[in-house]
């Protein structure tokens, strides 16, 4: 049976972690998974990929859109809707995580979920922005072949649910590699609190998409884990999408700075973001939701102070949070099969 790093007794940081240790401690935040894993030829063609979909909240994420913010710690992906995420600061849309060549499919099936559920997308009122990012699965999974149809994406929105999310080869982890061991799936959450009159919790959760590192640059000494030898290379410098999400009330531009210290929770593990390696953070707060029609041309937002301590907590749970979910990225994943047979091993921690 798998585990996380923490059931191991490898602690990451100093902050309290939330009761599932995971994205979905963030309250109203759900995960859904679909995973592909079957021949599709005798010549060797194989689907080992898959969809992930986090939702933001469980209600309508076009008419109640949330704060959004994106960070490219490294460009090399193929993301989509991340400059109007910018732009605006918000994400109207579920999050979805898929192969490279998936992101086409899975961009038309969240479209067709939208749009069924949103009668007005596109006549009486404007488009919607769709969010998708991706990582190379194509030393497991016979990439060409395309195997992500429209319709898994939209299973994966209809799986998401508030329970602890499945981790390690799921969803759209199935195929991907990190530090040359077997990689995909990982969460991890904080708690950070503001001491006053009345004791106030935020909670920060993140999930990643590991597909990244060579094996000589995991920091195994840093975690007190053995060394072991590589059984596979990744065809490329590899990729890693982070999604964070919290419940502390910041603006977006609040929320770029606290997700780019995702970055240091990455480097934390020996990643150098390489050359070939999209390196991408996406992160949103549910404290406040955004109607997406009004009949008000002014409206009224709370935020944090910029000067308060929280903010550094905050800061603190980002790398924190990143490190412990790439660990259990590793730590849940399990010896996997693929296209040609290839086989990429998981990595063995110490229990």
């Amino acid at each position: 049976m798998t585990k996380k790093v923490r059931e191991m007794g490898i602690t990451i940081g100093m902050l309290p972690v939330g009761k599932k240790n995971c994205i979905t401690d963030v309250q109203g935040v759900q995960v859904g998974h679909v995973t592909l894993d079957e021949s599709l030829n005798e010549d060797g063609t194989y689907a080992c990929t898959g969809v992930t979909a986090i939702l933001p909240h469980g209600g309508n994420l076009f008419q109640q859109k949330v704060t959004g913010a994106s960070y490219v710690l490294n460009g090399f992906g193929k993301t989509t809707g991340l400059v109007q995420v910018n732009e605006l600061g918000v994400i109207e849309s579920p999050i979805m995580l898929t192969n490279t060549f998936g992101v086409p499919a899975v961009t038309q099936g969240t479209l067709q979920y939208m749009l069924e559920t949103n009668k007005e997308i596109g006549d009486s009122t404007g488009t919607i922005n769709l969010v998708v990012g991706e990582c190379n699965d194509s030393y497991l999974n016979s990439i060409r072949a395309c195997p992500v149809t429209p319709n898994h994406a939209v299973e994966a929105i209809h799986n998401a649910s508030e329970d602890v999310a499945e981790e390690g080869a799921v969803g759209a982890g199935k195929g991907m590699i990190c530090f040359g061991y077997k990689g995909g799936i990982g969460s991890s959450s904080r708690i950070v609190t503001i001491e006053n009159e009345e004791k106030i919790n935020y909670t920060v959760g993140c999930m990643v998409l590991s597909n990244f590192g060579h094996s000589s640059e995991f920091l195994t000494e840093h975690y007190n884990v053995p060394a072991q030898s590589n059984t596979v290379l990744s065809p490329t410098d590899g990729s890693i999408i982070i999604v964070l999400a919290t419940d502390a009330p910041l603006s977006s531009r609040q929320l770029t700075r606290v997700i780019k210290r995702c970055g240091i929770g990455l480097g934390r593990t020996g990643s150098h973001y390489s050359h070939g390696s999209g390196d991408i953070v996406i992160g949103f707060t549910t404290a406040r939701l955004i109607s997406h029609s009004t009949d008000q041309f002014l409206e009224t937002r709370q935020q944090l102070r910029e000067d308060h301590p929280i903010m550094n907590q905050l800061f603190t749970a980002a790398a924190e949070v990143t490190e412990e979910a790439i660990l259990n990225s590793l730590s849940q994943a399990q010896t996997t099969t693929g296209r040609n047979g290839h086989v990429v091993e998981a990595y063995k921690f110490k229990n």
